[in-house]
């Protein structure tokens, strides 16, 4: 029960995906060589919300988690805030520093998460592992195309 419950957090996170898609503005934007086919996104995300909602089961039955869970609602709170930043605000700069926070807060939950569950905690590190590509390409594509969206 716990799973789905969580799993319903990530999938409303996801949602947004679906809601601010990346559409023609981002498609006219220089990317860097290292961005990822666009087959890989819905792939990555798939298995990394998986992961988070399972990750999250484990870690909130465990004592002393109170840091932990609001570490990891935070994080899906701020994974939801990213797409219609960027996707939708075009707001390149206030997505970096979303994504920024995001990188901080997931890094933290992942070290505090070894503490309580060593699987958990692993099951968290694609997504931290996602989330430098994700903030690499966010930076570059924000630096290579100055005024196609806003700070």
């Amino acid at each position: 029960m716990l799973f789905a419950i969580f799993l319903i957090a990530c999938l409303a996170a996801a949602a947004t995906g679906m809601v601010f898609k990346p559409g023609d503005w981002y498609e006219g934007l220089a990317k860097p060589a290292f961005t990822p086919p666009k087959w890989v996104f819905p792939v990555a995300w798939s298995v990394i919300y998986l992961l988070l909602a399972w990750a999250a089961a484990r870690l909130a039955v465990l004592p002393r988690n109170g840091i932990v869970m609001a570490l990891w609602a935070a994080q899906i709170a701020l994974n939801t805030l990213w797409t219609p930043v960027f996707f939708g605000a075009h707001r390149m700069g206030f997505a970096m520093a979303v994504m920024a926070v995001l990188w901080l807060v997931v890094a933290a939950l992942v070290t505090l998460a070894f503490r309580l569950d060593a699987v958990a905690a692993v099951m968290l590190l694609p997504y931290l592992a996602w989330l430098c590509v994700a903030a690499a390409l966010n930076w570059r594509i924000w630096q290579d195309n100055p005024g196609a969206g806003g700070v």
